[in-house]
């Protein structure tokens, strides 16, 4: 009813609220629902970071507090309940970095794994295993005591743990047993009896599985009915009682045959008198009987240690009926009854003594870092266990320790030390290839040392000191006076090498034995080219005494070599000369020349402007020239308007000639040209052709036609003069290179020795030869050189200090093994010294001896022990007074034990204690047997005698004999042979043995050895890691059984030597350098380029090539800068030749014409441009032109002369400024006339005439390395080029002359890396062998990595570990045979004995081997044992059921070790095995009396996962296990073939299961993929669509599922049935706002449905007719999907 009327509440309200949003008026007027609950509540954000100014539980932390609608979304504060709003802010504990240190996560155990069945509510059948859920607790909290804290605080530091993990559930693992044996004979040989068939079990069941089944089987049988009466009755036998004494005999006195049987002390008295009476014997007879009479007392064990009591036991035999009744005896007349006494032993248990005291700790110092010692207290043995004590415990207890007491010393302190390092080496890098391996002079750069390293102990001195301090305080007289300093103070150390001690002292890893270093690689000097030759000047200005002059150039040194520049070669050369001055004066320029008389024209002067020089070109005062020549003016032609107009004169060319000789003299030349012509003068191609043209015979004279001055010839438009006319004779200084330094006798310093490497103890000298050298001659006397630069021959230096050898002492010698343990092994021992420090600079040399060794002296018998077995005693019976009412007994034979002694005694057969055989011998040899007594009408015989010899091997036979003795010889039953054999015998042994190769071949091993340097160092490489060696293979031998032998047998040491070759590595090797490339430009810096490529791959580990290209092509390149000078190669342009007048003017020889020169592209050197080159190595664009057109002038008109240079432009080019050039008059024109313009000016525009100028800073080249140098520390450059701004490359000068910023490093040092191949350690010694037989034993040696490979270094050998087989040997063990059947004396049923033998069998040690008995001699050597349990049973009691006994048989072997798996995977649960007992039953009557049948597991090791599958077909279906055994149990019940609850095919898709209709479905949430055939593919997770609400954020849930329409529609029973994912109402029962949504659409549709309907059923109106009228229509615009729109 509730249900109805608020149903009908809620869809009035859904209605109402629909008509309200589709009339868009709808509003909110409530906040609270129908049913009152608040449609409102508070949301709060996460908790923020807690802040506060201290540490610690003073600070607060804030969160966000909003109001929200149920349906999600944020509304105003005022909407929800204030009272309720929960609290934005608290205070918390405010964490810092140093309270990691005090909390931490506390982890729980994990609990119990839980299904995830019981979760979900979900069961299904459990296949292989269950998907499980376990849980644990975290929680923070303080380290200290554990106290729990915030977990805020621990996940400041670590995220919390997780509290769940996913875990596997075993299914239920049922009982799982074999398949019955076959049915047993029936029980019966008539009449109705019962046969068996029995199972074991093989898996025990687990986890709830099914108990075990019956594992025996009856059903009756009746063979043949019975013929007579059927024996019922049947003799039993009891085991046998506890040993026990016999009772006391009564005394002496009141035994009447003591008389006749006195004490056996008495006896040996009166025995010992008669023997004195018979005469004394000689000393050696006595002391025989000395010997005989101890040997008697050790026999007779009168010691506790060795005391047996010999006791009797005793049975019962009883007459039973087949229904278990007991009857009388006489029911069994039939039967011959048994013994029923025994001797026996009497039990007696171990018996020691009490502990003795602790003795000393091993460890006698205080050092808490030196582990802790040991000490041991021990107990004797007081008497040895026998008839079956218990054992004897520990006899030695030990426990760790630390020394006690206030005067315990420090222990001894190990510490690594090395000795220094060994010269450097750049030979260890080199490659194979490289041509420097021939000459290894002059190598430099990166290379290898090398040190030794060993252990010494750093405090034996203050150990040392303590010791002999102690023993003085011991010895020091009683009135205790101590020394008045400290001990500890006191002590002075000498300064001295430590002994080395065994390096397995010294812990933690030992240091680097090889470092790289560095050979500074020298640096040759760089010079500047040659400097011009200077003026003749004295060579001492200050003493003119000689009027002879040098004229001097130079060149300076660039760099800054490693040997200084005095090493360097000559800088200054020197060529004499006549009229030397030490000033002049010198020409600056000329002054514009001057007509004289102050005419406009005509001849004049030029004076020079000058200024005074020294003989290095630099201006001084003009004083100092006072005696020099002043120059004279230069007589000079300024022309007339009429006269002949000549440019001026070029510069004076450079010299032809550097100097002079008698075939060469120094030319150098001016030249001028001609401008204009003079007036009137006809040319001479005028003049001839008006003489062709007149038809005259010779040619006219014009004197009319001449005017002013004329034109020079053309001899006189060129000037040379003479240059360098100096001879061709130079001279300079040459040095030898610097001698060793020498010690300077002139100071009185000491040489004293010192240990440091750069220590100095004197000023020494070094002196070098200086001579004059004449060039292309040879030495000349030294006058011939001018003194001045003249170089040092003498300079100090400072010798480095005498460095003495420095060596530790010797080690102590060697400890020797004994005799024992150095069977076979070389018995010697040595000792050595370490070298420190090398000697050098003249100090003591080492000594030669470094190693020495001794043989050790022969050792004394190593201390070895065994057992000494004694006689055995008479054979004691059970008393007579004890079985004298037996019927048959006889007092004097029977069957009885007998006892011997036993000692313990050294090798050299002296006694020892027993607990030394105990431990150190064999195993105890017994002390008792069992022994017989024959009665008279037994037979006796003697023992086997031993087996005749063989003839020949495996050829005859061998026999052995022994005879009756006495009486019964003539008794017939002791004549049956078949009873009592007198003979036995077997064929010979064959000793034919077999050898064959087995196992695989061992790796190829070289022979042992290293070569060293004679300094010491391990070179790299020098070990032999290839070339010939050997490789072995074992050889097994076999006997002709088969039967695994010695290998001494088949005459072979145990291997098969095979020579092999182990290849040797070759490095990558690569062509040598290229030449370098041209510059890649002609100006400005560009690179050069040089390459190696590849010339052959290295294989067998070899260096490695560098990186290759495409081309699998080593692409191996150096790159440099280079700079090429843009003045290096300049245009030269010669005068321009003479004009060449087109269109002539004959009155006044002048015209249009063309002037021609020639331009060449030189080379520019310090002397001027000297040869002529190809054009291309010259700017293109700065060519001078070779041809210009121009006009004549003519007479009278002005000449100006050739344009000057243009100015340049200012800097930055804006386009605003110009730039000019000029000209002068050489000739004025006549008067009224002027001259043209003599001055152009152009604007600077940028990149035509105005360019801007910065500098260009190139890439770093690859790292340079000198020319010996392999690797190491290199230098890398860069260039700097001069850009313009049109991106052309320019001179430098452009640069430097704005003075622009160089905040550039050129070069920089960088760093090759080297090629370091690896290192490896010496190879280990053989291990031993990994199996102490058998034929898969193996020795490995293994070598470590010293030095891993660097850079292109030879990478280390993969081969980090060798085997080689071991040599075969048996292997021998002991092993019982198996149990006989229980036998019981003469009667059917009872107790008795069953009994079993320990041999010695031999295998070949593999899992599969064969084991085959042989001798017990071999298994002489081995503890006697069976797999490891030394308590060897060889006979136990067993029961022989009466007939008609229902039993339990005996229990089955273990079953095989199994493991809880689940799909393949092992689970954490211990392997167990099991065995069992079935029951045997004999009559049917007897059933309900059997007893339950039995069975045990115990935890085991290595389990195995098996799986059981059901086999066969429909008409037969089994069970099967993995390893191939039929059973019963393991297949679940409900995979088997045929029954109705499967599937076929199984249902193994993840998340799916097999429903009750047979058909696989997913489990919730996932969705079936079906294939083609109807069959499950996968199942798929089905999408889920959230949508958050204030409430729940994951009810309301959007799902698509996918439905297979061929699948059966209804819920199947025992199945969770499909849910609605789209839920229409909220958790409170509101109707959800997309369900008003919905119906609005729903709504709206239907309103649009009905208008269209409407529509379309409607009558159309009649068109009315259409009117004009002249209004303005609107503008329609369609848009046409045009963005301008």
């Amino acid at each position: 009813m509730g249900l109805g009327v608020r149903g009908a509440r809620t869809a009035f309200l859904s209605l109402w609220r629909l008509i309200l949003l589709l009339c868009g008026i709808w509003s909110v007027c409530s906040q609270t629902t129908g049913d009152g609950k608040s449609l409102y509540f508070w949301e709060t954000g996460p908790w923020g970071r807690c802040m506060g100014s201290e540490c610690g539980p003073g600070g607060s932390q804030s969160r966000a507090v909003w109001c929200a609608h149920v349906e999600g979304w944020t509304t105003l504060p005022t909407n929800c309940l204030q009272s309720t709003r929960p609290a934005n802010q608290q205070s918390c504990f405010r964490v810092c970095d140093w309270h990691k240190d005090l909390y931490d996560w506390r982890r729980g155990a994990w609990n119990q794994c839980v299904p995830i069945s019981l979760r979900t509510g979900r069961t299904g059948v459990c296949l292989q295993g269950e998907e499980g859920i376990q849980t644990r607790g975290v929680n923070c909290a303080l380290s200290v005591d554990g106290s729990a804290a915030d977990d805020s605080i621990c996940e400041y530091f670590e995220p919390k743990p997780r509290q769940e993990q996913a875990c596997l559930i075993p299914c239920p693992q049922d009982c799982v047993v074999t398949e019955f044996t076959p049915w047993t004979m029936c029980s019966k040989t008539c009449g109705l009896g019962l046969q068996n068939r029995v199972r074991s079990i093989v898996a025990p069941p687990l986890f709830g599985g099914l108990s075990c089944p019956n594992l025996t089987e009856f059903q009756t049988c009746a063979p043949r009915a019975c013929e007579g009466r059927e024996t019922v009755f049947n003799l039993r036998v009891d085991g046998w009682s506890e040993c026990k004494l016999p009772p006391l005999p009564p005394p002496p006195s009141l035994t009447p045959t003591s008389s006749a049987n006195p004490a056996r002390t008495v006896r040996q008295a009166r025995r010992r008198k008669g023997k004195e009476r018979k005469g004394n014997r000689d000393p050696e007879m006595r002391e025989l009987i000395k010997n005989k009479r101890n040997r008697n007392r050790l026999t007779r064990l009168e010691d506790d240690l060795w005391y047996i009591e010999v006791g009797y036991q005793s049975r019962q035999v009883v007459c039973v009926h087949r229904n278990r009744s007991t009857v009388s005896l006489s029911q069994c007349p039939h039967w011959s009854l048994p013994e029923t006494y025994q001797s026996c032993l009497m039990p007696k248990d171990c018996v020691v003594s009490e502990w003795s005291k602790w003795g000393l700790c091993s460890k006698s110092c205080s050092d808490s870092s030196v582990p802790q010692g040991t000490r041991s207290r021990r107990r004797q043995l007081v008497r040895l266990p026998t008839g079956g004590g218990s054992e004897c415990p520990d006899l030695e207890e030990i426990q760790t320790c630390e020394p006690e007491g206030n005067g315990v010393p420090p222990c001894a302190i190990y510490a690594w030390r090395s000795t220094e390092w060994s010269e450097c080496r750049v030979d260890a890098l080199l490659s194979q290839q490289d041509r420097r391996r021939g000459n290894q002079t002059g190598l430099c750069g990166g290379g290898v040392q090398s040190r030794e390293v060993y252990c010494v102990q750093t405090n034996a001195e203050l150990l040392s000191y303590i010791n002999n301090n102690t023993g003085k305080q011991e010895g020091q007289s009683p009135n205790g006076q101590t020394p008045s300093v400290p001990p500890l103070l006191s002590i002075t150390f000498e300064i001295s090498a430590s002994q080395p001690v065994d390096v397995r002292l010294c812990k933690g890893t030992s240091p680097s034995t090889t470092q790289l270093c560095h050979i500074p690689c020298p640096v040759e000097c760089e010079l500047s080219p040659w400097g011009a030759w200077g003026l003749c000047t004295f060579e001492n200005c200050e003493e003119r005494v000689v009027k002879k002059g040098f004229k001097f150039r130079r060149r300076t040194i660039t760099n800054n070599p490693t040997a200084g520049e005095g090493n360097c070669p000559h800088l200054v050369e020197a060529i004499p000369c006549d009229d030397p001055f030490c000033f002049t004066w010198q020409l600056i320029k000329l002054e514009e020349c001057i007509p004289e008389e102050e005419m406009d024209c005509g001849e004049g002067t030029q004076n020079p402007q000058v200024r005074c020089v020294n003989s290095e070109g630099s201006e001084v005062e003009k004083e100092m020239c006072s005696d020099a020549v002043y120059p004279a003016p230069v007589p000079c032609m300024v022309p007339c308007p009429k006269d002949c107009a000549l440019s001026l004169w070029t510069e004076w060319s450079t010299c032809s000639q550097t100097c002079s000789s008698k075939t060469a003299e120094g030319k150098k030349m001016r030249t001028r040209a001609i401008l204009a012509y003079n007036a009137g003068e006809v040319t001479s191609m005028v003049v001839a052709w008006i003489t062709v043209m007149e038809g005259l015979t010779r040619v006219p004279k014009f004197p009319e036609l001449y005017g002013g001055s004329g034109c020079p010839n053309t001899s006189a438009l060129q000037e040379v003069r003479n240059c360098n006319e100096h001879p061709c004779i130079v001279y300079h200084w040459q040095t030898g290179p610097w001698g060793q330094c020498v010690e300077d006798t002139t100071t009185s310093t000491l040489n004293t020795s010192s240990s440091a490497d750069k220590s100095t103890c004197t000023m020494g000298v070094q002196t070098r030869k200086v001579i004059c050298v004449k060039v292309n001659v040879g030495q000349v006397p030294p006058k011939k050189c001018p003194e001045a630069p003249r170089p040092e021959s003498v300079r100090p230096c400072l010798l480095p200090c005498k460095r003495d050898c420095i060596m530790t002492p010797f080690s102590d010698w060697t400890e020797c093994p004994t005799s024992c343990e150095a069977a076979g092994l070389n018995n010697k021992q040595f000792r050595y010294r370490v070298v420190i420090q090398r000697p050098a600079n003249g100090g003591q040399e080492c000594p030669d001896v470094l190693y020495e060794e001794k043989e050790c002296a022969t050792p004394s018998v190593c201390p070895g022990y065994r057992w000494k077995m004694h006689k055995w005693r008479k054979c004691q019976l059970v008393p007579w007074s004890i079985r004298r009412d037996r019927k048959g007994a006889q007092e004097t034979c029977g069957a009885g034990v007998q006892t011997r002694a036993i000692s313990c005694r050294q090798l050299d057969g002296t006694v020892a204690d027993v607990v030394q055989c105990l431990k150190f011998a064999s195993s105890m040899p017994v002390m008792s047997q069992p022994c017989l007594l024959p009665c008279r009408d037994d037979c006796q015989l003697t023992n086997w005698s031993k087996f005749s010899p063989c003839n020949s091997d495996c050829v005859g036979v061998r026999t052995r004999r022994r005879a009756l003795v006495g009486k019964s010889k003539k008794k017939d039953k002791c004549k049956n042979s078949q009873m009592y054999p007198l003979s036995e015998t077997q064929y010979c042994p064959c000793d034919k043995y077999n050898a064959q190769p087995v196992g695989n071949w061992s790796d190829c091993i070289l022979p042992q050895g290293r070569v060293e340097s004679a300094l010491g160092m391990k070179v790299q490489g020098d070990i032999k890691e290839c070339g010939e060696g050997y490789r072995y293979q074992a050889m097994v031998c076999y006997d002709q059984d088969n039967r695994l032998v010695e290998t001494s047998r088949c005459n072979s040491h145990g291997y098969i030597e095979e020579a092999c070759i182990v290849p040797c590595p070759s490095d990558c090797k690569l062509s040598e350098w290229s030449n370098w490339s041209r510059c890649s430009k002609s100006c400005g810096s560009g690179v050069k380029v040089r390459s190696k490529w590849l010339r052959e791959k290295p294989y067998n580990g070899g260096r490695p090539c560098p990186k290759l290209d495409h081309l699998n092509q080593v692409n191996v390149y150096e790159v440099v800068p280079c700079v090429s000078d843009c003045s290096q190669y300049i245009w030269v342009a010669e005068p321009w030749s003479v004009w060449k007048v087109s269109n002539v003017d004959l009155k006044e020889n002048c015209g249009e014409g063309v002037q021609t020169r020639r331009v060449r592209c030189m080379l520019n050197t310090v002397d001027g441009p000297s040869d002529g080159v190809e054009d291309y190595l010259c700017d293109p664009e700065e060519m001078p032109q070779g041809t210009r057109e121009s006009r004549l002038p003519c007479p009278e008109d002005c000449v100006l002369s050739d344009w000057s240079p243009w100015t340049p432009c200012d800097l930055p080019c804006s386009g605003r400024g110009d730039r000019e050039r000029t000209a002068f008059a050489l000739r004025l024109p006549k008067e009224g006339e002027d001259c043209p313009v003599s001055m152009q000016t152009e604007p600077c525009l940028l990149n035509r005439n105005c360019f801007h100028y910065s500098y260009n800073i190139t890439d770093w080249s690859t790292c340079q390395l000198s020319a010996n140098a392999v690797c190491g520390i290199g230098l890398k450059t860069r260039m700097l080029d001069c850009v313009r701004s049109d991106g052309k490359s320019v001179d430098l000068k452009y640069c430097e002359e704005l003075r622009l910023e160089k905040k550039w490093q050129m070069n920089a040092s960088c760093t090759v890396e080297c090629p370091i191949n690896c290192q490896l350690t010496d190879w280990s010694v053989w291990s031993d062998c990994s199996q102490t037989c058998g034929l898969e034993g193996k020795m490995w040696r293994r070598r470590a990595v010293v030095q891993a490979s660097q850079g292109d270094g030879r990478p280390c050998s993969s081969q980090m570990e060798q085997w080689k087989p071991c040599p075969v040997r048996p292997c021998y063990r002991w092993q019982y045979g198996p149990w006989s059947e229980c036998r019981v004396e003469e009667v059917v049923c009872g107790v008795g004995m069953r009994f079993r033998d320990l041999s010695c069998f031999v295998s070949d040690g593999s899992s599969d081997g064969k084991s085959s008995i042989v001798e017990e001699d071999l298994c002489a050597g081995l503890v006697p044992a069976v797999d490891g349990d030394k308590k060897i049973v060889l006979e136990e009691t067993c029961t022989l059921p009466c007939p008609g006994d229902c039993y339990l048989m005996e229990w089955s072997d273990w079953s095989p070790c199994q493991r809880v798996c689940v799909k393949g995977q092992r689970l954490d649960f211990t392997p167990v095995q099991v065995r069992s007992r079935a029951v045997i039953a004999q009559e049917p009557e007897n059933i309900a009396q059997c007893p339950d049948q039995e069975w045990q597991s115990r935890p085991c090791t290595n389990g195995e996962c098996y799986e059981y599958q059901w086999m066969g077909g429909p008409q037969l279906i089994w069970c099967q296990r993995s390893d191939g055994i039929n059973v019963t149990g393991g297949c679940p019940p409900a995979l088997l073939p045929g029954a109705d609850q499967s599937c076929d095919p199984l249902c193994n898709k993840p998340q799916s299961f097999c429903s009750e209709g047979a058909v696989c479905m997913c489990e919730e949430g996932y969705t079936e993929v079906l294939t083609a055939e109807g069959m499950l593919e996968q199942c798929t997770p089905i999408p889920v669509l959230e949508i958050p609400t204030a409430g729940d954020k994951k009810t309301d849930v959007k799902t698509s599922r996918a439905i297979n329409p061929t699948l059966i529609t209804t819920v199947q029973p025992g199945r969770v049935g499909r849910t609605w994912y789209l839920q229409p109402f909220g958790p409170d029962g509101t109707v959800k706002t997309w369900v008003y949504g919905v119906a609005a659409g729903a709504f709206v549709l239907l309103v649009f449905i009905v208008s269209m309907i409407y529509l379309a059923c409607k009558k159309p109106k009649k068109p009315q007719r259409r009117q004009n009228n002249n209004r303005l229509k609107p503008l329609t615009l369609a848009y046409d999907g045009d963005a301008d729109m």
